[in-house]
């Protein structure tokens, strides 16, 4: 059960943060997003992702790796612009 509910949260988090990246990724706007609260967030999730690969929870491990790299790109285009 309890790795049912894990599973059941990472996938709802994991796809809660889809609209908003391919929202991000077709208009290439980035001016809503606060550069300091963006660069927290994508250091706390590559912390999640660090924490999973130490545990081995595989639950972590992938929700975390793919919102790290969703994020990431995000942030890259916010730094580059």
């Amino acid at each position: 059960m309890t790795e049912i509910i894990g599973y059941i949260a990472a996938f709802l988090t994991t796809l809660s943060f889809l609209p908003q990246a391919i929202k991000t990724f077709k208009e290439r706007d980035t001016s809503g997003i606060s550069l300091l609260m963006y660069s927290m967030f994508v250091t706390g999730v590559a912390l999640w992702l660090l924490y999973g690969i130490l545990i081995g929870n595989k639950i972590l491990i992938i929700s975390n790796l793919i919102v790290f790299l969703l994020s990431g790109a995000i942030l890259l285009m916010k730094v580059k612009k």
